[in-house]
């Protein structure tokens, strides 16, 4: 599904990315780990075009999203980002936070549909019977479009268990709940593969377990996941690959048995004594 090819990112002098290679398939749970400071963030920041990579190619479905000529925000509809802290619109409830991107989506279509068919209308009053040209047909108003989305939204809240906070703003959730949220938030846009940027970093202790549950409920089902995360025992349960990255370059990458038990790289084996202790 992905297939990073020599990814660097620079900022002026500061070298992030050194020529990150990596191929991700449909249904794996890749785990990032590494020191702060490593470049993990900014791997995942690159990989949906939330920064611009200085060079090398993101091939995601099939396109190199990396070329500046590409429409990324057409691509970044089938990849899902979750943040540390959220990121959750404060003055939108929370049904209104995970309907917000399919509505805008779909009603931008929408728009596209007849704009096109008003411009068919105004070329066929110049066109013989038999040269008209059908309009497209438009299946959908604006109005069935927020009505199904948000029927989608409480569908995906009734699943993580809120769906009474459906209509309360985010101020009112614990950390835990409004990283739920901002799961359920990706998953309305039905994406092909998940972003996580340390979904637990921001969390109290005893809400780490809740997030970690559903994030293993995804990964069940198939759901194909890049997670950068402190924790270890996650990482060993649930990834099928594991990365360690430093100074801005994989030094390994391995499935999590042999990379917890077996690592073969100096640095890997100093930092997991180190995180492991």
């Amino acid at each position: 599904m992905i297939d990073v090819i020599n990814l660097e990112k620079h900022f002026e002098d500061n070298k992030v990315l050194r020529g990150i290679n990596v191929t991700i398939d449909r249904g794996d749970i890749v785990v990032v780990i590494g020191p702060s400071g490593s470049g993990k963030s900014t791997f995942l920041r690159c990989l949906n075009c939330m920064e611009d990579p200085t060079g090398g190619q993101i091939i995601f479905n099939g396109v190199d999203i990396a070329d500046m000529k590409v429409d990324i925000n057409v691509h970044r509809r089938h990849m899902g980002m979750v943040f540390q802290h959220f990121n959750l619109f404060n003055n939108k409830t929370v049904v209104q936070n995970i309907m917000l991107a399919p509505v805008h989506i779909r009603c931008q279509e929408l728009k596209k549909v007849k704009r096109k068919n008003a411009w068919l209308k105004f070329a066929n009053l110049f066109k013989g019977k038999d040269k008209k040209k059908e309009l497209i047909p438009v299946s959908v108003t604006k109005a069935q479009i927020k009505q199904e989305a948000r029927e989608n939204a409480m569908s995906l809240l009734k699943r993580i268990g809120l769906e009474e906070k459906a209509d309360v703003y985010p101020s009112t959730l614990s950390g835990g709940q409004k990283q739920r949220v901002a799961i359920v938030r990706s998953l309305a846009m039905n994406p092909d593969v998940i972003l996580f940027d340390e979904p637990t970093s921001a969390l109290d202790p005893e809400m780490v377990g809740e997030v970690l549950d559903l994030m293993k409920a995804l990964a069940k089902e198939g759901m194909t996941m890049i997670i950068v995360t402190h924790e270890m025992g996650f990482a060993r349960e649930v990834a099928n690959k594991v990365l360690f990255i430093d100074e801005g370059q994989i030094l390994e990458s391995a499935p999590p048995k042999e990379f917890f038990e077996n690592p073969k790289n100096p640095r890997l084996k100093e930092f997991l004594s180190k995180v492991l202790a």
